[in-house]
């Protein structure tokens, strides 16, 4: 009976000690982990949040690149951190919903996030070398089935979301292409505008400013409807590949074990910025709408996302060593 007894008070200190600095968050730095590296959308997002956080935690707030293992060393780093909610992993889907298909074994468990919100999401586009003689999918299709093999693809990693979009878009089309994996968004379209890879499937907010400059050209929008910043662009829909839809998205998930209060704190904060007409306008000149839902909203949004790319990666047969 003594031991029960102790066990309970125990617990109960430990339980008024998590609500007390529940209670008190924020209460230092915050700190925003991108698994990826700088420069591309992932990355961008997060900074322009991280302007408008600091209003509200005085202890300031930093966004740190952590990238490596298509977003698994970052995502590693935040879910051995302190479930505290000052360390927050920010990311596109792999670390959240696509790795756990990927990978035969990972070092953290992705299905034990805690969901925050969703903070924008981002249509895929097909763009390509200006070197490739093509100017539409339909040729881009007919110049694959005459070359198969020969024409090579980028992504930001295996099983990232543009190497998955361009099984899908292979899948679909009865093309082949070669796939030549880089380490993030960046170094990708600076070897796509100087014709060392021939396509590219990367998110549009990435795209735009090589498409605008006239160094790359997209080809169709995969999403349901065409992008603003991009309306002559059609979608794949429009030029008969149905059943192309990939839209990136990205997301704020705090580490295992984040009371619930805290995360009421969080998500209450960035819907709040995410509302904002300044920061609306910002994400779409990055091609991405702002979207600010629920964690519980989030939850169920992640289990389809998850369901639907472990289809695609199993049809496809990819696998990540």
């Amino acid at each position: 009976m003594k031991k029960i007894t102790i066990w309970i008070c125990s617990l109960a200190a430990s339980l008024t000690w998590t609500c007390a600095q529940a209670n008190e968050f924020p209460s230092k730095l915050l700190r925003l982990v991108v698994p990826f590296p700088a420069g591309g959308t992932a990355d961008v997002l997060p900074r322009i949040l991280s302007e408008k956080l600091r209003t509200r935690f005085p202890a300031g707030v930093i966004v740190e690149n952590k990238p490596g293992a298509g977003g698994n060393i970052g995502a590693e780093f935040v879910a051995r951190s302190e479930p505290d909610g000052h360390t927050l992993l920010v990311s596109p889907p792999g670390p959240i919903a696509i790795n756990r298909s990927l990978y035969a074994k990972l070092t953290y468990d992705a299905s034990q996030w805690v969901p925050v919100t969703v903070l924008a999401a981002v249509p895929n586009v097909l763009a390509v070398s200006n070197r490739l003689p093509v100017k539409n999918v339909a040729e881009l299709i007919t110049y694959l089935k005459a070359n198969p093999g020969t024409v090579s693809y980028a992504s930001q990693g295996n099983g990232s979301t543009s190497h998955l979009t361009a099984n899908l878009f292979q899948s679909l089309t009865g093309t082949q292409m070669v796939h030549v994996p880089y380490k993030g968004t960046a170094p990708a379209l600076t070897d796509l505008a100087g014709g060392q890879v021939d396509v590219f499937f990367d998110n549009l907010g990435s795209a735009s400013t090589l498409y605008k400059a006239g160094k790359i050209r997209i080809l169709a929008v995969a999403d349901s409807k065409r992008a603003s910043i991009v309306k002559e662009v059609p979608t794949f829909a429009e030029v008969g590949v149905t059943g192309m839809q990939a839209v990136t998205w990205f997301a704020v998930v705090a580490p295992p074990g984040t009371p619930a209060v805290v995360v009421t704190k969080l998500n209450s904060a960035l819907v709040d910025i995410l509302k904002q007409p300044e920061v609306q306008q910002r994400f779409a000149e990055q091609g991405a709408e702002a979207v600010g839902n629920t964690s519980e909203q989030m939850s169920q949004f992640v289990r389809g996302e998850a369901a639907r790319w472990a289809k695609v990666i199993k049809d496809s047969n990819v696998t990540v060593d």
